[in-house]
């Protein structure tokens, strides 16, 4: 497929060189033509700049990607039928269940797609695909903690009265939490679960999953919810406080005993007006195929959704994940509950609110 520097081509350039308040990452002066991809992520940088560099010495295209915390999918509603951007990639499958029903996303079929990556991380009309899988799991003190199980229903046990931490019950990663346990328990045992940990909350929801972990360091509380590759980011920081945090707690895998821990994914979806839609596919292809997703579980030390592709020594050795097998689709049905179920009980305003 061959393009000119046409009104998209110009508005990826003109959005790139501007960022209109976003971070950016792999621009180019250079006119946009047919061998090269459009990205929009909500994913850091530094952890696509491996697949990015890879995918484009494996393929010799380039990708442009612009990066934002918030509102990329709004961005591309916004845009139209003059979105330059060929592919979004996400970091939860919230984000991704929302462009499809904003409208924003196209059908992938491929082959090569269905071939790598399970049903269970694929949206059933190939508008998203998972790409990566992390776990919501328990961080707990080294020193404080003597058990090496927990199940999240134990979350709410008074035993951890003032002992738990938490990011917003907002955010994304909790609210998909809760709707995992509406999708297995009903929305009463939800909302007794949400006020329960609430209850057991040693300060008011606050920070990212890091903070959690330095507040554990900090003896402000015995455990906290976050994700699997925020350990990873701490240990291998350049920053020598965070390595200190990492040190100073152990992963426990909840439910491993029974459903098995909830895992949430990275991926992306093919934009509806995708200028470069062949490239688009491609770059999706090769970041399910069996390269991209072992750059997935050595560089960015999270599990792969290919099978018989390894982690990393290091996620290995955290301990073994038996994830959650219930269809993320199914899950993100709930979604829209689970955000109702926390202000409901007002699981931001913390303890004793």
């Amino acid at each position: 497929m061959h393009t000119t520097r046409g009104p998209r081509a110009r508005r990826f350039l003109a959005l790139s060189l501007t960022s209109l308040g976003l971070g950016l990452a792999a621009t180019s002066t250079t006119a946009l033509a047919a061998d090269e991809v459009n990205v929009y992520s909500y994913r850091e940088p530094g952890l696509i700049a491996p697949l990015m560099d890879a995918f484009t010495q494996k393929t010799g295209i380039k990708a442009n990607v612009v990066f934002a915390k918030d509102g990329l999918n709004e961005r591309i509603k916004a845009e139209g039928a003059n979105s330059p951007v060929d592919v979004l990639l996400s970091v939860d499958i919230a984000r991704l269940s929302e462009a499809k029903e904003s409208g924003i996303t196209q059908s992938v079929k491929s082959p090569e797609i269905e071939a790598n990556i399970p049903a269970n991380y694929r949206d059933p009309d190939g508008e998203w695909i998972g790409l990566s899988q992390r776990a919501r799991v328990i961080y707990a003190s080294r020193d404080r903690v003597k058990q090496d199980a927990i199940s999240y229903e134990e979350l709410a046990d008074p035993k951890w009265k003032g002992k738990v931490c938490s990011r917003s019950g907002q955010h994304t990663y909790n609210t998909g939490l809760l709707a995992s346990i509406i999708a297995h328990s009903g929305e009463a045992k939800a909302e007794t679960w949400a006020a329960g940990v609430k209850a057991n909350l040693a300060r008011k929801p606050a920070g990212g999953d890091r903070d959690q972990a330095k507040s554990i360091f900090a003896g402000e509380c015995d455990i906290a919810i976050a994700n699997t590759y925020y350990m990873a980011a701490m240990e291998t920081s350049d920053k020598p406080e965070q390595r200190e945090w990492a040190k100073s707690i152990k992963i426990i895998f909840p439910n491993a005993a029974d459903r098995g821990t909830h895992v949430n994914i990275s991926g992306a979806i093919l934009a509806k007006h995708a200028p470069n839609k062949a490239a688009g596919v491609k770059l999706i292809e090769f970041l399910a195929s069996e390269e991209g997703q072992r750059i997935y579980a050595e560089q960015v030390n999270e599990y792969p959704l290919k099978g018989g592709v390894a982690v990393s020594d290091r996620v290995k050795a955290w301990g073994e994940l038996k994830a959650d097998k219930l269809p993320l689709a199914e899950i993100a049905k709930s979604r829209k509950k689970a955000s109702e179920i926390m202000d409901k009980v007002g699981f931001d305003q913390g303890p004793g609110a």
